[in-house]
Parts: C-alpha cells; sequence; structure tokens
C-alpha cells in the first residue's frame, strides 16, 4: 500500500480544471479525518464529515434541485441511496442529463480492486445503485477489475490477483447485470490485447509529472514504479476509444462514473487530463462509505473479517457478527434506553439499514421507535440481521447459476447491443 503520509511535502501544489476539481492530496478533512483510496478514518465517532470533504475535495452536493431534475427528465423516482444521501456528491451530472434529455449517447463505468476471494456488503452499494442506473438510462457499462492494482499494492502473486478478480466478477454477474450490455475486463488480460486502451494510457502518463502524481496520491520514493504509473490505468475507462468494440471509431462519448468518493482523487486528475486529449471530461456520483460493523470511524474492509459481513458468510455468521460486533448506540441498559433512548446517528445497525431497507415509511417508523427507546436494540439488529440474510442468500443462490462459461461471456471482448 502506497503511504498516503508523504502529502505534507507536496500538498501545496494545487492543480485546477477550471472547474472546482481540487487535484492536491491534502486529505485532512476534519481535524483529523483522512479520505484517500487506500485510508478512511473518521475523527469522529459519527464518521467522516462529508460537507467537509465535499468542500475540500471541489465537488457538488446532491441537492433537491438535481434529485427533482432527475425524476422529470428520467420518469422514475431518485434511488433510495440518493434520496437518503448515500450518493451524496457529484462533478457535472447536471450535463450527463443534459445528454440523455437530448438523446445523445454516455456510458457507465466502474470497477472493483480485487482483494480478497469475496466481495463484502460495502462492496455492493456502488454496483446495486449502477445497475439501476443502467437499467434507468439503458446505456452500456464497463466493469474494471484492478487485478494489477492489487498485485502491486497487497502481497499477492499476480496469478492470484488474476483469480481473485474472476471470483469477484462471479459475485458482481450475480446482481443481474446483462451481458448485452456490460463488459467486465481485468486489466491483466485486457490491456495487453487493446492498443487504444494503452494507447490512451500512454497518453495521460504524458500528461502527468511524478511531482503532480506524488502530490495527489502521496507516493514516496520508495514506492514501486508501478504504483506511479497505475492511476492512468484507472483514467483509461473514462475515455469511450479505449474500448472501440463497443463504441467504434468515436471519441466524443463521456462517461458518468459512480464510485465511493475515496476513488475521486483518480478522476479529478483524469478530468484535468482531458481537455488535453481531446476527450469529454469524466462525470461522478460519489456515494459515503459503508462503515465497519464496530463503528463509522473506518469504512467496511474485505481484509478484516471481524468488520465485515461477506458475501459468503452463512446465516449464522451474519447472525453471530451482527449480534457480537455490531456498533450499539443505544442505552448501556434497557431501564436507560427505554428513558434516553437510542443514538441513531452512531448505531451501526441503523446505519446499515439507512443503506439496505428500501422501504422509507419503515424506516422512519425504525429511527422514531429507536430514538424514543420503544425499539431496543436487540429488536433492531434483529431487523437488519434479517435484511442481510435476504440479501446475501439470494445472491449466493443467483452465484451457483454463474460459470466460468458465464464469465468469459462478460469478458470476452466483443460488440454490445449498441450502435454508434
Amino acid at each position: 500500500m502506497a503511504e498516503p503520509n508523504a502529502v505534507s511535502q507536496l500538498a501545496d501544489m494545487e492543480l485546477n480544471d477550471g472547474t472546482g476539481d481540487q487535484l492536491s492530496k491534502d486529505t485532512s478533512v476534519a481535524d483529523d479525518d483522512r479520505v484517500d483510496p487506500w485510508t478512511v478514518v473518521a475523527s469522529s465517532e459519527k464518521g467522516i464529515d462529508y460537507d467537509k470533504l465535499i468542500k475540500r475535495f471541489g465537488s457538488s452536493k446532491i441537492d433537491q434541485a438535481l434529485l427533482d431534475r432527475f425524476e422529470k427528465v428520467t420518469g422514475h423516482k431518485p434511488h433510495h441511496l440518493m434520496k437518503r444521501g448515500v450518493f451524496f456528491s457529484q462533478r457535472e451530472v447536471h450535463r450527463i442529463l443534459d445528454r440523455y434529455e437530448a438523446k445523445k449517447p454516455f456510458f457507465l463505468y466502474t470497477g472493483r480492486g480485487p482483494s480478497s476471494g469475496s466481495m463484502h456488503v460495502g462492496h455492493l452499494i456502488p454496483f446495486v445503485f449502477t445497475k439501476w442506473l443502467q437499467e434507468v438510462f439503458d446505456v452500456p457499462l464497463v466493469i474494471q477489475l484492478t487485478d494489477d492494482e492489487k498485485f502491486l499494492w497487497k502481497d499477492l502473486k499476480a496469478e492470484e490477483a488474476l483469480r481473485l478478480a474472476k471470483e469477484n466478477a462471479k459475485e458482481i454477474i450475480s446482481l443481474g447485470f446483462d451481458s448485452e450490455k456490460t463488459f467486465i475486463f481485468s486489466n491483466m488480460e485486457y490491456i495487453g490485447s487493446s492498443p487504444p486502451f494503452y494507447m490512451n494510457m500512454l497518453k495521460i502518463q504524458k500528461c502527468i509529472t511524478f511531482n503532480q502524481v506524488k502530490g495527489i496520491f502521496g507516493f514516496t520514493d520508495s514506492d514501486c514504479i508501478g504504483k506511479i504509473s497505475f492511476p492512468a490505468i484507472q483514467a483509461a475507462p473514462s475515455f469511450c476509444n479505449s474500448f472501440p468494440q463497443i463504441f467504434g471509431n468515436k471519441k466524443d462519448i463521456p462517461c458518468l462514473i459512480p464510485c465511493a468518493i475515496d476513488q475521486d482523487p483518480y478522476f479529478r486528475m483524469t478530468r484535468d487530463v482531458a481537455p488535453r486529449l481531446g476527450y469529454p471530461k469524466p462525470a461522478l456520483i460519489h456515494s459515503t462509505f459503508f462503515p465497519a460493523l464496530q463503528g463509522a470511524q473506518t469504512k467496511m474492509s474485505a481484509s478484516d473479517p471481524n468488520t465485515s459481513i461477506y458475501l459468503t458468510d452463512t446465516p449464522k455468521q451474519i447472525k453471530n457478527k451482527v449480534n457480537k460486533y455490531a456498533f450499539s448506540g443505544g442505552g448501556a441498559s434497557v431501564e436507560e434506553h427505554r428513558e434516553k433512548g437510542g443514538n441513531c446517528d452512531v448505531d451501526i445497525s441503523y446505519q446499515y439499514l439507512t443503506f439496505l431497507m428500501e422501504d422509507d415509511e419503515r424506516l422512519e417508523q425504525i429511527r422514531q421507535d429507536y430514538t424514543s427507546g420503544k425499539l431496543l436494540t436487540g429488536e433492531l439488529k434483529k431487523e437488519l440481521i434479517v435484511i442481510l440474510q435476504k440479501l446475501i442468500g439470494d445472491i449466493q443462490e443467483n452465484r451457483k447459476k454463474v460459470t466460468d462459461d458465464v464469465v468469459k461471456d462478460f469478458m470476452r471482448v466483443r460488440k454490445l447491443k449498441y450502435n454508434y
């Protein structure tokens, strides 16, 4: 993993692409909040201060006006993850809506860094939302599996990183993506077979100096050169001509990237480079972090089984993890809880329900009952356990149908159903 603290030397170097995209690496959002692609730590038990993060990163808040316009343009009510502020920040989503309104094309791009054989529940959030966006807009989707990144940052052999990418692809496919509309690719496999993708990587690399990439990402002189060059690989799928099999000779079709906000530094860099290459800037829509079971001060991590609920966990494991580890905002005793009520701002079971429970009225009733002390912590955890067991159980059933041949079909270099 790259050491982010080298930032102090170069945090003063701040690039701006003219639309408010701050490209410096300075990650100090609140007093001690740290947010970058490798580290998420909050100074408060309530989690990251996202309003300050928006100001620091130079993005825009998803406000009611944007939600109203989304509904007007698409004819669909905004997803509950948008309405509740899980997806809370954006860059130029209005431009994507303009294109959709004008019947002009765009595509979706998201990704996954395969650091473990199974994803956890937090990894689902961008994919669930991306699938919904694809259904609403009916556009192509490219999903990048950064097995090369995990090989460079983790103690993994290259062959193992590629294997994990294929295993993660099975779980992503299990969410119900359509192979006629979706291209999933491993960096290790696709780059060598795609000269246009590699050419874009080179063009991006030539636009960014070593000092700039150190300033943005905090790389140090002891980091391997693979890390230094990796940001260009994550940037390249933002440009449609990296996928000529899908978009033909087009180079002016922009993308919308749903991702957690810790990935934003990559795309602030990409948005800075795009005009110099004659490409449209990618638009972004950012999510908050899915907190660890122990509390919102850190995000759920695939490398720590005690902070995470995996998509391979059994119903018993899910129940035990929630009951044992999920941080409670309830009183120290039943009597105290009945008297003072619970704190939904820090209670992890309630926080998870804001991500996973679709019924707005039911969620609000739970909030009121828990805050008043009517609903006990054990009862709140039971609500969460039932939802998690069904969600993960359904994914596990779907995964049984995802054979190696199905994965090969999604990852085959091919034309999708769209014509350009």
